[in-house]
């Protein structure tokens, strides 16, 4: 159970920091060298991520605990910034192009208990999509550490 809301809390600092990030959205995507992309393998690359994505969009709009801090989101856009931050995180051939967590956090007004629903919802649509909870853990893990940038209540 801990490991579940470890999970769940750093898959919703990720979340919550592309939300509002319209300033340096791009449609290309620009590859990185890296070292080990065995995990974004895994994922299935950009398009299994992308599927993941796709899943877990309309979780978090009907989650009645944070539906309204997304009403005002562009959801097409906040999907593309969770792919490819997703796909950069992972080891992909990805660089993520949207604002810094803090930056675009800073007056969401995001608490801990908001961030954790998110993390949930994030670890739902990867168990749909047939993630295993080892490569879940390497996305939360990658995720973890930016909840201090998010949570600001």
């Amino acid at each position: 159970m801990q490991v579940f809301s470890k999970t769940v809390s750093i898959l919703s600092i990720t979340l919550f920091a592309l939300l509002g990030s319209s300033a340096g959205f791009t449609q290309t995507l620009t590859p990185t060298i890296t070292a080990n992309d065995a995990a974004y393998q895994a994922f299935g690359g950009k398009e299994g991520i992308k599927n993941v994505v796709d899943a877990f969009l309309p979780i978090v709009l009907a989650d009645p605990r944070i539906k309204d801090k997304f009403k005002d989101a562009d959801v097409e856009r906040l999907g593309f910034l969770l792919t490819e931050q997703f796909c950069d995180l992972l080891g992909g051939p990805c660089q993520y192009s949207g604002k810094s967590m803090r930056k675009t956090h800073a007056d969401k007004d995001i608490t801990n208990a908001g961030f954790n629903a998110l993390a949930e919802d994030l670890q739902i649509a990867m168990d749909k999509q047939g993630i295993p909870s080892s490569l879940q853990n390497k996305l939360i893990a990658k995720l973890a550490p930016m909840q201090s940038s998010i949570v600001t209540k």
